[in-house]
């Protein structure tokens, strides 16, 4: 297996961009029931996705976006025999601490454009230098240019197990780590296969989530009738949420098929939870979902990262951290009672709650997101 490191540039063929806009053309999105058109109930709303299939298909420069993806180093290697794409941003302040940064699903590096020149150069974002950190961004095994997968089995410990090694790769023996959504259980894994090298691990949630945080965690003690009510009527609304992630762990096979033959199908699975897990007063640029989306669909990892979620779903790693490494969350658009689930005796090494925001804070509060990670980390360099 080769250990090579080799620089790469995004490079999509014209052919696949004719494609897409032909595919688009010929899309057959369906009726609406009359004064349906622009509800959310169940699911995307016909009258968005219509709106945003128009956007994707007369109005967006994938060349352009392509262009500002390319302006960041990125590089390939080989780890398990499995393709491993990311970004390697180094810092012009020596001190600098290596951090990993892992997106969760339906994302992909993209998401942290914008915390990328604050954290690796915070002099020249009015920061404190001391607060610099060396970042690197890798694609999730079966997402975006990690791609196509190798074979079976890459679930939340496997792709640790890479990353580790990955930073290997790049020479940093200590290195902090930041996890969102399924890339919490991936840092956390890795805090656990190297706790001598993980000097933290940082994860964001956030309060709509709480019906799932209690199907993943011991129910809290001595709740109050309002409070179990309120954990109730959040389970509820998880589960008419989740039939995403009962299709992708248990047959994500016949859903892989539309995600990687119809565009619509692909904007209508990513941008349905985009919309409805981002904060309320969030304010995300429609051209860089399309440009996550148009990721997924050019590099077929929306079928993919579904099997990601089987390979999870059939694994014995869940993603539980180790005691020896310090551990924090740091949740937007916040509920209160996210904190007895997640943080109920105080044990946490940082615990953080934000009103705004939502499941994506990278590109949401890009702000917040590099404050809770500078503040968390700071104590931690060493």
């Amino acid at each position: 297996m080769s250990t090579d490191i080799t620089p790469f540039r995004i490079q999509i063929p014209q052919a696949d961009l004719d494609d897409l806009q032909d595919r688009l053309a010929r899309t057959r999105l369906p009726h609406p029931a009359p004064g349906l058109e622009a509800d959310w109930g169940r699911g995307i709303s016909p009258e968005y996705l219509k709106g945003l299939a128009e956007q994707w298909a007369e109005d967006f420069d994938w060349r352009a976006q392509e262009e500002e993806l390319n302006s960041y180093p990125q590089f390939l290697t080989e780890i398990d025999g499995q393709t491993i794409h990311f970004m390697h941003i180094q810092s012009p302040e020596a001190g600098a601490t290596p951090l990993l940064l892992t997106h969760g699903f339906p994302s992909a590096f993209v998401e942290f454009l914008d915390v990328i020149g604050p954290l690796s150069d915070p002099r020249a974002h009015g920061g404190d230098p001391a607060d610099a950190f060396h970042l690197v961004i890798p694609s999730l095994p079966g997402f975006g240019f990690s791609s196509p997968v190798s074979a079976p089995g890459w679930d939340l410990a496997r792709s640790a197990k890479a990353f580790g090694e990955l930073l290997t790769r790049l020479g940093y023996q200590r290195f902090a780590a930041v996890g969102e959504d399924v890339g919490y259980g991936v840092v956390a894994e890795l805090g656990a296969l190297h706790p001598d090298r993980v000097i933290g691990t940082l994860s964001t949630a956030d309060g709509p989530l709480l019906g799932m945080f209690s199907e993943m965690f011991p129910a809290p003690q001595d709740l109050t009738e309002t409070e179990t009510a309120s954990i109730q009527a959040a389970a509820q609304w998880w589960d008419g949420q989740k039939g995403y992630r009962a299709l992708q762990c248990s047959q994500p096979n016949a859903l892989s098929v539309g995600l990687s033959d119809s565009p619509a199908f692909q904007l209508a699975w990513i941008a349905e939870k985009w919309k409805i897990w981002a904060g309320t007063d969030s304010k995300i640029d429609p051209k860089r979902l399309l440009t996550l989306i148009s990721i997924y669909w050019f590099t077929r990892t929306g079928a993919t990262s579904a099997h990601f979620y089987w390979e999870m779903a059939h694994s014995t790693a869940y993603g539980i951290g180790s005691p020896d490494v310090p551990a924090g969350w740091t949740v937007f658009n916040q509920d209160p009672l996210l904190r007895k689930f997640l943080n109920p005796t105080g044990q946490l090494a940082h615990y953080t709650e934000h009103d705004e925001g939502g499941h994506f804070p990278a590109m949401e509060v890009p702000d917040l997101l590099v404050n809770d990670i500078r503040t968390f980390f700071r104590p931690l360099r060493g």
